[in-house]
């Protein structure tokens, strides 16, 4: 078992935690969420050692292992990627270095004989006979495939490295394992592999992630940092936002019978309760649900911006019409013969195995780049606002965040004061002395809610969208995706959120270096049909 208590840290006079008192128990994997600056990843390192509170203990299990997925990408540059790994168990990998060096030794003693076959029952106890197999398993699951095993970690790209780690915590089947947002850098397929590996993880996991579809396929508990504080829930993360949010809801209904919320509140549990049976942790998380009580359910603290898109007009019949657009980098094709209409109901999702090609295509269709051949046109009832994966170029004035906005008025847009301009920050939760600072000093996340207040400013009725969710906390990202569903206008995005994905788009383009896959179905659809797996294999050869 993990526990905590009375755990405090404060930097100066901002408080982080006060007085934490919290169990994390065998067989359960707990997400820990919070707003950004919450204090996530320090809680985290507080759990590792890493960080020594002010005040109160962190108390483990004698005996017990703890690993925790590193994020220093340099640390073992030096070493082989299979030793890397290896290194995850340090106990088996010191007797190993203990047990490598005596045989080493030319004046090998009888006491040396000894201590070597102790290191080898120990050796073998651990599982050390089976564990280069057992690591080479692991990074050929992570994508690291064989040929790299014996690569130094300096020679790695950064992505190879955070798989390269991701398998180091994983390692040994740790009796604690500590992951803070090991979904980062993976592509789809890896992602479900690590969510099918953790659901059958038998030990304490606790994960830090802004991927909402990942935690709601591991979790069985949900941790909240909120004001200081870190409550534990029951359920995954949807299971906590819609049942916060119902309380919510409740709390502010002053007519509603007691009884009647009662109700309203057992026939939510009842029903994901049975939802709970599609998951692959259903056993655990039922067992879970059918011991919480009412009383257990509570609404958030949490503020969620209003990302709202409201079209000044309707979309026409034509929306955008693309023909064999190409685009290549360092001879490297990165898409070619690209030739597709969109109709006014799609919801599109752009995917690719090269992140390059999709930002490539996007820049493309929005006049932020030219193609190599081909040509695409807007339909003339379009007016379009597009949101870019890299939005450096849009901050590099010295102004403060109203004048910056002010320069994206539409012209025909007349009736400009200060509060209006203070509507469109103040939905994204943005006010006071902060819409006085200049746009140079914003953090990612705070430039990503000023390019929404931009768009939202355009009342577009097509809203083009590369990788939305990046640098957004989940509160965020969760009133993107509701606003993303209730838009009547054309979406076309690419998102590795499968959540935000499956709950917007019904149609899905592939762009390959031979053409293209169109498919109207979701996304979770399309990389479960294996004709399609087959197709894009050809498409990439």
């Amino acid at each position: 078992m993990l526990s905590t208590n009375n755990v405090s840290l404060a930097y100066g006079k901002r408080v982080l935690f006060d007085e934490v008192s919290i169990n994390f128990t065998k067989g359960n994997c707990y997400g820990i969420i919070g707003a950004n600056g919450a204090g996530k990843s320090t809680f985290m390192k507080i759990l590792s050692g890493e960080i020594e509170p002010n005040k109160g203990t962190v108390h483990i299990t004698p005996g017990e292992r703890l690993s925790m997925l590193k994020q220093n990408h340099f640390e073992f540059n030096e070493c082989t990627v299979l030793n890397t790994v290896l290194m995850g168990n340090k106990k088996m990998w010191d007797v190993q270095q203990e047990k490598d060096a005596l045989y080493m030794k030319e004046d090998f003693t009888e006491a040396d004989g000894l201590r070597a076959g102790h290191l080898e029952a120990e050796f073998g106890e651990m599982g050390g006979y089976t564990a280069e197999s057992d690591a080479a398993q692991l990074l050929n699951n992570l994508g690291i495939k064989e040929d790299m095993h014996q690569t130094l970690m300096m020679d790695l790209t950064g992505a190879q490295k955070v798989r390269v780690l991701l398998a180091q915590a994983l390692f040994g089947t740790p009796d604690i394992l500590l992951l803070d947002e090991p979904t980062n850098d993976l592509d789809v397929e890896t992602i479900r592999w690590l969510e099918n590996f953790l659901a059958d993880y038998e030990n304490i996991a606790i994960v830090v992630s802004h991927d909402r579809h990942f935690l709601d396929t591991v979790c069985t508990h949900v941790a909240d940092v909120d004001r200081s504080k870190i409550n534990i829930y029951t359920g995954n993360y949807t299971f906590w936002y819609e049942s916060s949010q119902l309380a919510a809801r409740q709390i502010s209904d002053k007519n509603k019978k007691n009884e009647e919320k009662r109700k309203d509140l057992l026939d939510f549990i009842a029903r994901f309760s049975a939802n709970a049976s599609k998951s692959k942790q259903a056993t655990s998380r039922k067992k879970a649900l059918e011991k919480l009580v009412i009383e257990d359910i509570k609404p958030s603290n949490r503020r969620y911006p209003g990302i709202i898109f409201k079209p000044e007009r309707q979309v026409g019949n034509d929306i955008l019409k693309v023909e064999k657009l190409a685009a290549s980098q360092d001879n490297n094709v990165l898409f070619s013969d690209v030739s597709f209409d969109v109709s006014r109901t799609d919801k599109l999702l752009i995917v690719s195995r090269n992140q390059l090609a999709i930002t490539t295509f996007f820049d493309i269709i929005n006049n932020e780049a030219s193609a190599e051949q081909g040509k695409f046109e807007w339909g003339t009832t379009i007016t379009k606002a597009y949101l870019p994966n890299n939005n450096q170029k849009y901050f590099e004035s010295d102004l403060n965040l109203m004048d910056w906005l002010r320069q994206y008025v539409p012209p025909h847009v007349t009736d400009v004061d200060e509060d209006f301009l203070r509507g469109f920050f103040g939905k994204m939760l943005f006010n006071g002395e902060e819409l006085l600072k200049k746009t140079k000093v914003l953090s990612g996340g705070e430039k990503v809610r000023c390019m929404l207040s931009r768009m939202m400013l355009q009342n577009p009725n097509a809203i083009v969208l590369d990788e939305p969710t990046n640098h957004l906390d989940l509160e965020s990202i969760t009133a993107f995706n509701n606003g993303a569903i209730d838009f009547p206008g054309v979406i076309i995005m690419a998102t590795h959120d499968l959540a935000f994905a499956n709950s917007v788009c019904n149609r899905i383009i592939e762009l390959t270096p031979k053409g293209i896959i169109d498919r109207i179905c979701t996304y979770e659809e399309y990389l479960e049909n294996e004709k399609i797996h087959e197709l894009r294999d050809e498409m990439y050869a």
